[in-house]
């Protein structure tokens, strides 16, 4: 078994996951075992089911194609089985994105789809949809001395203040190659996230251990009629719909009955943190421009000391 840290867990695998913090044996007992094993491929009890999954009690079953078969039971044990040639090169990226997502969920954590960085202590979330450039942006933030939280899933939880806290992911950032090449990353390039696609694991320059208070939510968006580049707050409503929209995988919410702690968290949140709207022009030229207008809007909001 190789030992991990990622969101707030001690991950025990078998399968090698290279986009995440290895750690030394001893430390704890492990909170998520992940090893091969029989997974059924249906649940004969399921209480709710999609084209790829099923749940039956404190069983999820996930289906992916080509690749393997997943159960994860109580979010404690995810049992894997590969399907026939599949390559296992594809496996780390379907656990420690979808599978590790959904046992979040399956542990009652809220998670957002977003990339975040530190900013005096605190977390400063990106989210958005698949290609909005979340990851890319957290690289832009990090060149300019900013620790890496996540780059993929943010885990948030209230602490006994009821202050929203986010806990790092553990990961290295997962970047297509033309935005390593664009933000001169090429020396800190790792190997390739999934089999033949152009993505490749990045190593962060330095990156946080604990978890840290949420300061802001930066809902990414592209420039285009109606909406011009700018940072905005939006109404209550629409900040409301930016956690529901950028919860990791929202469909499965309603589906784990977990309305009750988004609720509770989204409330804590737009009491105590920033919702904002970030529309900025999709190019590698307007980059360093969008990095300079959140650095000024966090200088007007009080978060602009970076963190060591």
């Amino acid at each position: 078994m190789q030992l991990y840290e990622t969101c707030g867990l001690h991950v025990a695998s078998a399968v090698a996951l290279p986009g995440l913090h290895a750690v030394p044996a001893g430390r704890q007992p492990p909170d998520l075992t992940i090893r091969p094993g029989p997974v059924p491929r249906s649940l004969p009890d399921a209480t709710g089911a999609g084209p790829t999954w099923e749940i039956a009690g404190d069983h999820f079953l996930l289906r992916v194609p080509g690749v393997a078969r997943f159960l994860l039971i109580g979010g404690h044990t995810v049992l894997l089985e590969m399907e026939p040639d599949a390559d296992e090169a594809d496996l780390p990226a379907f656990i420690a994105g979808t599978v590790l997502g959904i046992l979040l969920h399956q542990r009652g954590q809220v998670v957002l789809h977003a990339s975040a960085v530190a900013m005096n202590g605190r977390a400063v979330l990106f989210c958005g949809r698949s290609g909005s450039g979340k990851s890319t942006l957290a690289a832009a933030l990090e060149q300019r001395g900013l620790p890496l939280i996540s780059d993929d899933l943010c885990a948030i939880s209230l602490d006994g203040n009821d202050v929203p806290m986010v806990a790092p992911d553990g990961r290295q950032l997962k970047l297509w190659a033309h935005s390593i090449d664009h933000l001169d990353l090429g020396n800190r390039r790792g190997p390739r996230v999934r089999g033949r696609v152009e993505k490749f694991y990045v190593a962060p320059s330095a990156a946080v251990d604990g978890a840290l208070p949420l300061a802001a939510i930066y809902a990414l968006r592209e420039a285009r009629p109606p909406h011009h580049p700018g940072i905005e707050v939006p109404s209550a409503v629409d900040a409301a719909l930016v956690l529901r929209r950028n919860a990791y995988r929202p469909q499965l919410v309603k589906r784990m009955n977990q309305h009750a702690d988004y609720f509770h968290v989204a409330t804590a949140i737009a009491r105590k943190v920033g919702i904002f709207h970030l529309t900025r022009i999709m190019s590698f030229s307007a980059l360093p421009a969008v990095v300079d207008q959140l650095e000024r809007h966090w200088r007007v909001n009080g978060v602009n000391d970076r963190a060591t």
